[in-house]
């Protein structure tokens, strides 16, 4: 699997029995495609609910992301292989740089290259950075080369639609993958996405999954109910029309919903 699946599984602040339940019923109800991260605690967890579900391993994308105090050259492969025992795994699909951290002393390069030796020897097969913006992915490109950083993984919903980064991405080829498309549920009372919902007979999560799928973006959104997991996949047959599209493209409200102090750059 070399290309990033355009539908996977969020873990973000699902712990213990809760995100194994999650993981499970995920990969039965049809994902193949799971988001962890170091600093989220769960990827043992994830790792045996994956090793328990008789999927196998191959046919499952699996994402982690290096957390800030691995940084540095000395730590962050040694972290990662960390992650792969946790993860029982020989390698993961995809490693990401978690945030940018421009003040926590590693320089830019320094990450970016030793996560570029990480894929050279083997433990990920791709990698990519999250929550970076345009000055810095343009710092990361100069680092390793834009063929090596196969997606920015970014907050991204009907209320933050990050145009500016995303046109930049896009010329330079690096594919977007989206996080928080919900907006933390928010967008799901919204009466514009509630009516496109009615009328196309979906969730309005189903209609939001479905606008940013259409945009092109991967998107990860996570839940610790069946029924929903099973619901959201659905959103990958919904179409919607242009005038749906026109229409949340204009909820735009620059609802930014994460930007921890320290690790979060200069937003666009």
């Amino acid at each position: 699997m070399s290309k990033i699946p355009a539908f996977g599984l969020g873990t973000f602040r699902l712990q213990g029995q809760v995100v194994i339940d999650s993981v499970r019923n995920g990969l039965e109800v049809g994902y193949r495609a799971i988001d962890t991260a170091q600093i989220y605690g769960n990827e043992a967890e994830v790792g045996e609910a994956i090793a328990a579900s008789g999927v196998a391993r191959s046919d499952i994308f699996l994402t982690t992301k290096i957390w800030v105090d691995n940084y540095a050259r000395g730590k962050l492969i040694p972290s990662l292989k960390e992650s792969l025992t946790k993860l029982r795994t020989d390698a993961v699909d995809l490693t990401l740089i978690h945030w940018p951290a421009p003040d926590n002393g590693v320089p830019l390069a320094e990450f970016m290259s030793a996560l570029a030796e990480a894929k050279t020897q083997g433990l990920t097969k791709q990698i990519g950075v999250s929550n970076f913006n345009i000055e810095l992915t343009k710092k990361a490109i100069a680092a390793v080369g834009k063929e090596n950083i196969a997606t920015n993984q970014i907050e991204l919903s009907p209320y933050l639609q990050n145009r500016k980064l995303v046109n930049f991405l896009k010329q330079e080829g690096i594919h977007v993958t989206s996080y928080m498309t919900l907006a933390y549920g928010k967008v799901l009372g919204d009466p514009v996405i509630s009516e496109i919902a009615r009328a196309r007979h979906a969730t309005p999560a189903q209609v939001v999954l479905a606008w940013a799928l259409r945009l092109g973006y991967s998107v990860i959104p996570s839940s610790t109910k069946r029924e929903n997991l099973a619901s959201n996949l659905l959103a990958q047959t919904l179409e919607l029309s242009d005038e749906d599209m026109t229409r949340i493209a204009a909820l735009e409200r620059n609802g930014r919903e994460v930007s921890p102090g320290g690790l979060a750059p200069l937003w666009d």
